[in-house]
């Protein structure tokens, strides 16, 4: 029985599809316009959008005329299903669901004229083509598409209600984005062309706009204080060799985790984004002060301070020249008295103390020269030229990428 009766619908469907373009001999024209409730969110990884929007569709059945005391007859939702409808889907939709809560949010109204409105409440999860070279300073147009299914252009064309500007209106209160701004839409139609036909395609593009701040402070101003931080190495002694390599070893893997972790929010493309080439150029700079100690080093000359042998042995010896020196001043000291009756013997101890007190201030002269290493010139050179430099990138990258203009082309093909 329920066969029987399935059977009896798809036939009277059948049958009022071409009752309707048998007594119509004219295009039907089907006029469209969307208000948009809630935009968002933007998946950047899946690139895709959701938007919740009342659909309105329009058109002229001249079966559906009548007189009487109103002038449009409300129609409950369950009468849609008995009437012909455009079939109307959308091109770029993922996923979209019509809501049924409490009862189906649909609206049918037919005019005396035989003209209906047909009103539906959809949330349509649609693809969003972006391209991230720019990102995060980039622009995206994001297309919502709609047309007929089988009905090509000679059977069923669509048009914008309203004007191009009206015909898409978004709620003063409808954007849920917190990396965007809505800039704003266009729209427009096409016709494409298919193994079936030509179809008429209706077109709207949301404008959107990535704000900076999540990026700056979670990503570019990290990567701006490491390469400072990495630069206070070139002020420090070179004989201090492990804080110094600390300096670098540390900026080092400080980068190579930011540049992982900026990567992980952004879909696996091929191509570098803005963000990458910033922090590539701050992982250059940042192992550049690292190699720049390495050259540093490899070119210092070692002193008495860098070997600590010779420094034990060298104290040694002059503790040995000291001790020998005074043993034989004490010595000339106590033999002294015994022969002061001759003449040539003062002149001896004298000498021997001459001698000892010679040979005290010749050692001060070769403890003196024994200094510590003077400020390499790698280091005078790279404390002038490592900050110009990454201040002058800075000021070229932010200078081009910031007065970018997105370019927003017109959709309307009669202008």
């Amino acid at each position: 029985m329920s066969t029987l009766k399935h059977f009896r619908s798809c036939v009277f469907f059948f049958l009022q599809q071409m009752l309707f373009f048998v007594f119509t001999d004219r295009v039907t024209e089907v006029k469209t316009d969307i208000y948009v409730t809630s935009f968002g969110p933007v998946s950047d990884t899946d690139m895709e959008y959701t938007v919740d929007v009342f659909f309105r569709q329009s058109w002229k059945d001249e079966r559906l005329k009548f007189q009487g005391p109103m002038n449009t007859l409300p129609l409950n939702n369950l009468m849609a299903s008995r009437i012909w409808t455009p079939d109307t889907f959308f091109h770029n939709g993922k996923k979209s669901v019509a809501h049924n809560m409490t009862m189906p949010n649909k609206l049918l109204r037919i005019m005396e004229d035989g003209t209906l409105l047909y009103t539906m409440r959809l949330t349509v999860q649609a693809e969003c083509p972006m391209h991230l070279e720019d990102f995060p300073m980039d622009f995206h147009s994001c297309p919502l598409k709609f047309g007929s299914y089988a009905y090509t252009k000679t059977e069923v064309t669509y048009i914008w209600t309203r004007n191009a500007s009206q015909s898409v209106e978004v709620a003063p209160d409808g954007s849920r984005l917190n990396q965007y701004d809505l800039m704003g839409q266009t729209v427009g139609n096409e016709t494409i062309k298919s193994s079936t036909g030509e179809y008429t395609v209706m077109m709207a593009h949301f404008h959107l706009k990535r704000k900076i701040g999540y990026f700056v402070i979670q990503t570019y101003l990290p990567c701006i204080m490491t390469v400072i931080l990495s630069q206070v190495s070139f002020w420090l002694n070179r004989e201090s060799v492990p804080a110094r390599t600390v300096f670098g070893v540390t900026t080092v893997l400080t980068m190579t985790t930011l540049s992982i972790s900026a990567r992980n929010s952004l879909p696996k493309v091929a191509y570098a984004t803005a963000m990458d080439w910033f922090i590539a150029v701050c992982y250059a700079f940042v192992f550049s002060a690292l190699i720049e100690f390495a050259t540093v080093n490899y070119f210092t000359k070692r002193g008495w301070a860098w070997d600590g042998k010779s420094v034990v042995n060298d104290k040694k010896k002059e503790a040995a020249i000291m001790k020998k020196n005074n043993a034989y001043a004490v010595a000339v000291a106590n033999y002294a008295p015994n022969i002061t009756k001759d003449s040539t013997l003062p002149t001896i101890s004298k000498c021997a103390l001459n001698d000892t007190n010679k040979n005290t201030s010749e050692t001060k002269p070769e403890q003196n020269k024994k200094t510590f290493n003077s400020v390499s010139k790698i280091d005078r050179i790279s404390r002038i030229m490592f900050p110009v430099l990454f201040s002058s990138f800075n000021l070229v990258y932010w200078a081009t990428y910031l007065n970018r203009e997105p370019v927003i082309k017109d959709l309307d093909p009669a202008k």
